[in-house]
């Protein structure tokens, strides 16, 4: 996994970086905010560690960049700043984790795990394809009710395939977003693992094309419905000649498909690639050409070639490689190579301005909820209508509290989006609100830095959301995510040797409505496991035979149980103990004795976590 390390501390910069290494990170550091900006909107990374205190630009300004260009992925601040203030403000600008000056690493190392864990295979809802089936949940595999036990790569690879169902993925991509550029195979090895998959699929009884390869393009799964096109014509028995058209005219109306819905945002994305070598190459003859610049403009390179081969601009892509050769170079490049190369970024520009512009398909939006907006500007609530609209979902806009009430007493909508009404009103109508229809989630848009406002929202048992940092994507995205309630009857697993306690669990969770399964005997641990096939697990640190932190070790081995939730619930209150369950896996620790409240509300949060990533 690759992480980006924004830090201006030579000395914590070397630590980090020797310590993440240890444990088979990639690290890219980049020493302020304006460059941690280029690099990570740039580059794909897991995570990002920056610093508060940055020249160019600060870690929070750095944060609501990120946020504000819709880029989801974990970022962990690290500060001297001990105050609550300063954490509100960090976690307020997007961050996911908040960590003091001066740190333990393997606390801070804990931490990042665990952010990655809970990311790193784009956990999402039930995905499917025809008769296949992919449980992100679970990492669970069927094809027509049949599992398939697949290796890590082959389940990321069919992964990756489903998310971009609509894409042709060529060998680049693939290779791009399964291996680090560390450890960058040949693409005879995307090649092997396809054919591996392939054959564990067909043995399931899919068909053999079920992923298809566009020669010279890459690799897509065949539409359901020509499947079943393709079925039916075999059953009246047509040529094989008529066949094969058939065959090669899905493909091309397929990658036509994917052109137009994608080359529209690529094109400039391409275009703003070439100025970056560009820039580059005009440092060359200056002092400002360093050896961190010539790495940024060897990986732009790299992805641009990646890109352009894939749209079929063969040409670009192949001045894109040359460049690629000429930036990766082990010795730093001199300034009298500058005009050797300024003719081909050139012609790499002309070949991507040339290349014709298409239309993107028009969205096949289905609907996907109800959502009332409460706001009296306009300028908010149309365009908010609109792009709800497009996603599927019903918006109904309420100038008024006054006309909300009269809406809601006739309908009753998926979630309530309030933005921004006078206070005392806003007080009265989220405790009605709560009281009357406690099971819609309300939505409130507000001021950053009101935390009379947030505290109010949070005390109706609300959610609030900044309305400087979020999009009006994000809004919706947020808006909508609360709309499905946490998984009911979630299973749980609890193992500890107190007996005693394991007993009075059902009576003291039954509020909740959880599914518990006790187990005293840690040795029978993984048949319940693998029985069960929890939401989440609850371990007890110090046990006979096998202890939780084993247990926890277990699990986390297994690339199928990496995103379960795992929470320590143990009589032990000593750091140490605490540090050793992180390391191991764990995501909460919680210290005996605890009240029901505290210990559902702790799972739930987890739940919660997962569902929230998997959005």
């Amino acid at each position: 996994m690759k992480i980006l390390l924004v830090e201006d501390d030579e000395a914590v910069i070397a630590l980090l970086a020797k310590s993440l290494s240890a444990y088979r990170y990639v690290v890219d550091a980049v020493r302020d905010g304006e460059t941690g900006w280029t690099y990570g909107s740039t580059f794909e990374y897991d995570l990002i560690v920056m610093d508060v205190m940055l020249p160019k630009l600060d870690g929070i300004a750095l944060c609501q960049r990120f946020r504000a260009e819709d880029h989801t992925l974990p970022i962990l601040l690290l500060t001297s700043l001990d105050s609550s203030t300063a954490k509100i403000q960090g976690l307020n600008a997007g961050a996911d984790d908040y960590v003091i000056k001066p740190f333990n690493v393997e606390e801070l190392i804990a931490r990042i795990r665990a952010l990655l864990r809970r990311s790193s295979a784009n956990p999402s809802v039930l995905r499917s394809w025809g008769d296949l089936l992919l449980d992100p949940t679970t990492c669970e595999v069927t094809y027509n009710g049949q599992p398939l036990i697949l290796t890590t790569k082959e389940y990321e690879l069919l992964e990756l395939l489903l998310q971009d169902s609509r894409c042709v993925l060529s060998n680049d991509e693939i290779l791009d977003r399964l291996w680090s550029s560390d450890d960058f195979p040949a693409e005879a090895t995307v090649r092997s693992h396809v054919r591996r998959l392939r054959s564990k699929l067909q043995e399931a009884g899919a068909p053999r094309d079920f992923i298809s390869t566009m020669y010279g393009r890459g690799y897509y799964l065949k539409s359901p419905q020509t499947a079943i096109q393709l079925s039916q014509s075999f059953s009246d028995e047509p040529s094989p000649s008529s066949l094969s058209a058939n065959r090669e005219a899905n493909q091309n109306a397929r990658y036509l498909e994917f052109l137009k819905d994608a080359w529209v945002t690529t094109q400039p994305h391409c275009l703003s690639q070439v100025e970056v070598l560009s820039q580059a190459v005009r440092a060359l003859p200056t002092d400002g050409f360093t050896e961190t610049l010539q790495h940024e403009a060897h990986h732009v390179a790299h992805k641009l070639a990646g890109t352009l081969g894939m749209f079929g601009l063969v040409r670009g892509a192949s001045i894109a490689r040359q460049l690629e050769a000429t930036f990766g170079r082990a010795e730093r490049l001199q300034p009298e190579q500058a005009p050797d190369l300024e003719d081909p970024l050139e012609m790499l520009r002309q070949e991507i301005q040339s290349a014709p512009v298409l239309l993107p398909l028009p969205a096949r939006a289905e609907h996907s909820g109800a959502m009332l907006a409460i706001d009296a500007d306009a300028s908010f609530t149309q365009p908010l209508a609109e792009m709800a609209s497009q996603k599927g979902i019903r918006c109904t806009i309420a100038p008024s509290l006054a006309s909300a009430h009269q809406f809601l007493a006739e309908t009753t909508p998926d979630v309530v989006l309030l933005r921004s009404p006078p206070s005392s009103q806003r007080s009265e109508f989220l405790q009605t609100l709560s009281t009357r229809l406690p099971k819609i989630p309300v939505l409130v848009v507000g001021h950053p830095d009101d935390l009379d406002q947030r505290l109010e929202v949070s005390r109706w048992g609300g959610k609030f959301l900044s309305e400087r940092s979020a999009t009006l994507e994000q809004t919706i995205a947020c808006a909508m995510g609360l709309v499905r309630p946490l998984t009911a009857e979630a299973k749980i697993v609890f193992v500890d040797d107190d007996v005693l306690w394991l007993r009075n669990l059902p009576a003291l969770l039954e509020p909740w409505r959880f599914k518990l399964t006790t187990l005293s005997n840690p040795l029978q641990f993984w048949d319940v496991l693998q029985s069960v096939k929890p939401d989440a697990l609850v371990l007890d640190l110090k046990m006979p035979d096998i202890d939780g932190l084993e247990l926890c070790r277990i699990v986390r081995s297994d690339p199928l149980l990496q995103r379960l939730p795992v929470l320590f619930v143990s009589a032990v209150e000593d750091a140490t103990a605490q540090n050793e369950a992180f390391q191991a896996g764990a995501d909460d620790y919680i210290c005996k004795p605890v009240t029901a409240n505290v210990l559902a509300t702790r799972i739930l949060n987890r739940l919660q976590r997962i569902r929230a990533w998997a959005r």
